[in-house]
C-alpha cells in the first residue's frame, strides 16, 4: 500500500499515512488531531541506473530537446 506524506498547517508537523491510491486525496487529520492538513508532493526514488548515467560525458545520444536534436550551434 502506498505511503503519502502530509503537513499540518496548524502545528506544522509532517507525517505519513499508508492508504489506498483511491483515498490519497481524502482529508487526513494530523497525529495531534488537527484537520487542516495538506498532502505533500513526494519524489519517488527508484533503484538502478539509467542510460544517461552510463553515457559518456558530453556524449551526443539523440533524443528530443534543443541540444539533443542538433539545433544548438
Amino acid at each position: 500500500m502506498p505511503r503519502y506524506e502530509y503537513r499540518c498547517r496548524t502545528c506544522e508537523d509532517t507525517f505519513e499515512l499508508s492508504r489506498p491510491m483511491a483515498e490519497s486525496g481524502d482529508p487526513a487529520a494530523c497525529p495531534a488531531g488537527h484537520g487542516d492538513t495538506v498532502k505533500l508532493l513526494s519524489a519517488v526514488a527508484v533503484g538502478g541506473t539509467s542510460a544517461s548515467a552510463s553515457a559518456p560525458a558530453g556524449g551526443g545520444g539523440g533524443g528530443g530537446g534543443c541540444c539533443g536534436g542538433g539545433c544548438c550551434g
